[in-house]
């Protein structure tokens, strides 16, 4: 098949965006690729129709578990194989999904950078028959980016494992900077680099300053009909401003990392089908979301740096219809920007304090846990040790960035089983052991052979119903079952994870660089300067003050973001102020008709110049007479 066979077949797309197509040309070539596209401008379509073409499988890398599995299960419903492999699974569950790798029909395999480093996945990459290497997100490679991520630099290993597979990066904020980081560390060959323009002609960015953030909000969602995305720091101003809208009979929900997986899922849905009108969140929200149709993005906080902002903002007018990006921010949020920055960059002390307290958390030995996720209850930790929460946190991203530990926010994993043992060991000990026969016959009654091959999602629920017994009663024949290695048994959770990236360090040799440690505190507080003057600016067009930062430098304006029209409308009025007088002049010398006073005006703006006329006829200062001759009066 062709691209656009097979971009209408698995997708439903007639034709491709500006610059896909190129850029799945020179990957089929064989070609390294690096493309900075927009939010919503489609980057997965470009992998994705890519390893479609060819025979094997695509690895893709991505940071976000989330995103992960619902890009697997967005590719399963398209009838294409797809698996994952990431920190929140055990060795048993890998092991299984890249054995699928390397003998079944697999297109694609998301993996979390943390996990290209391990032994079992490099073994089972020499076997797999690798048609491309997608790395998403790849900004998080550079410590220059707004988001960096250690474990990207080792992405570049998979390079000495199988040299001839092309690499294609993709991201939607890199400042030249970054890009060139991109290709230095990812290795990539003489790479083909797509940059699509970072203008957007149908978003409108507009920034309001106000004392009374929450009356702008309501006037902005009563000018502009639509779904809304408003942006909000904190979990609790979520719920707080969302309970505002409804009292105000505008529906909304709220969003944050802190709610359940279903109740996440629930309200996602609800705003996915325009249930509730406005979705009130925290940054967790939107990165995978596919609405087109959304009118108005609103931060009623100081986002932390540009890249963040224009990805956030890109969320709206995915449809190409006209949308609003909008700032509502008074003086005192600049000042809690300072304080934020500040707060988010601990001394070194503090973040070998936090690091020596998972260690005793854990109970993990110096050289001990490499790779290894644990559970992590943030609310319990603090307690233990009597940490406060804004301590804690930036210290744990501190620890992120130097590549020692990982976080996981919650996600759902729900509860599977993967029988241990061949079918006859099975049925001889379900002949010894009457007491787990009906368990065992209902499992494979409701689940089948696949228990033997594979990790087989359940639910206790639908187990207990057929048993005539309770869910604790099952959740413990099948703890027991696993403490006889009959069968492994991953109960599901909604808990965050943390991972040891490396080995347990000695808290007082921490592989930290001073230097570099001072040099990225400095580029986080760079970024907050940027977004700060560009919301204090007046002057120049948003549009192309954004295009400026990302090194895409352009004359051109937007002509629709805020500074824009303000422009627009004070140049009309001092147009039509010159209209008043040329016509007041005019007509105090002679009465004319509209066609030979507007030859003796010769406006460059007609439709400004009949509405020039229109205004001193309604204020009397001019007359039309009875054959329509224009008058001074």
């Amino acid at each position: 098949m062709t691209p656009s066979g097979i971009l209408k077949k698995y997708f439903g797309y007639a034709s491709f965006r500006s610059p896909q197509e190129e850029i799945i040309k020179a990957s089929l070539e064989g070609k390294d690729v690096l493309a900075v596209l927009p939010t919503g401008a489609g980057k997965s379509i470009c992998f994705q129709v890519t390893s479609l073409m060819k025979e094997g499988v695509c690895i893709v890398v991505t940071p976000l578990i989330a995103l992960m599995q619902d890009q697997v299960q967005q590719l399963k419903n398209r009838n294409i194989l797809a698996l994952y492999v990431h920190s929140g699974m055990n060795r048993k569950e890998i092991d299984i999904a890249l054995d699928h790798c390397v003998y079944g029909k697999q297109k694609f395999l998301y993996v979390s950078p943390e996990r290209l480093q391990t032994e079992i996945f490099q073994e089972r990459f020499k076997k797999m028959n690798v048609n491309l290497v997608a790395i998403d997100e790849a900004h998080c490679i550079s410590q220059w980016g707004y988001d960096f991520r250690p474990p990207y630099l080792q992405i570049a290993t998979l390079r000495e494992l199988n040299p001839n597979v092309p690499f294609m990066a993709l991201t939607a904020s890199a400042t030249k900077a970054v890009s060139a980081d991109i290709i230095t560390h990812l290795q990539l060959k003489s790479p083909a680099v797509f940059h699509r323009s970072f203008a957007r002609d149908n978003l409108s960015l507009v920034v309001r300053k106000t004392e009374n953030k929450e009356k702008q909000l309501l006037t902005i969602l009563k000018k502009v009909v639509g779904s809304s995305i408003v942006y909000v720091r904190s979990r609790k101003a979520t719920e707080t401003i969302s309970k505002f809208l409804t009292r105000n009979k505008i529906s909304s929900t709220f969003y944050h990392a802190g709610l359940t997986t279903s109740e996440r899922e629930d309200r996602q849905k609800k705003w996915i089908e325009d249930e509730a009108r406005v979705m009130v969140a925290t940054n967790a929200f939107g990165m995978g979301i596919n609405k087109s149709n959304v009118r108005t993005v609103i931060h009623l906080d100081l986002p932390e740096n540009i890249e963040a902002y224009y990805q956030e903002a890109g969320r709206a007018g995915r449809d190409g219809k006209r949308s609003y990006a909008t700032i509502v921010y008074h003086d005192a949020d600049v000042l809690a920007l300072k304080h934020k920055v500040e707060i988010t960059q601990p001394a070194l002390k503090e973040i070998k304090n936090v690091y020596q307290a998972l260690a005793n958390y854990f109970q993990v030995a110096v050289g001990a846990a490499a790779g290894e996720a644990f559970n992590f209850d943030l609310d319990l930790f603090c307690k233990r040790f009597n940490l406060r929460q804004a301590e804690v946190i930036p210290s744990l991203k501190k620890l992120e960035e130097f590549g020692l530990v990982l976080m996981n926010e919650g996600f759902h994993r729900p509860s599977r089983i993967h029988f241990q043992i061949d079918k006859k060991r099975l049925y001889e000990f379900q002949v010894a052991n009457e007491l787990y026969d009906l368990l065992i016959k209902t499992m494979m009654r409701l689940y089948g052979a696949e228990l033997f091959s594979d990790f087989v999602v359940i639910t206790e629920n639908h187990i207990a119903n057929l048993m005539k017994i309770s869910v604790n009663e099952v959740k413990e024949e099948l703890h027991r079952l696993q403490h006889l290695q009959l069968l492994i048994y991953e109960p599901a959770s909604d808990e965050p994870q943390l991972i040891f990236v490396l080995p347990r360090q000695d808290v007082n040799h921490l592989p930290i660089s001073k230097k570099i440690f001072e040099s990225r505190r400095q580029t986080h507080f760079d970024k907050m300067d940027a977004i700060v003057q560009y919301v204090e600016q007046t002057h120049r067009c948003r549009m192309q003050q954004i295009q400026e930062y990302f090194g895409e430098i352009t004359y051109d304006i937007c002509g629709i973001c805020d500074v824009c029209i303000s422009k627009k409308k004070l140049n009309a009025d001092v147009t039509i102020h010159d209209y008043f007088e040329q016509i007041n002049y005019l007509l105090s010398k002679n009465p004319m008709n509209i066609d030979d006073l507007e030859t003796a005006v010769a406006p460059r703006n007609k439709e400004l110049f009949i509405e020039a006329v229109r205004e001193l006829v309604d204020r009397g200062t001019i007359a039309y007479d009875d054959v329509w001759v224009l008058h001074k009066k």
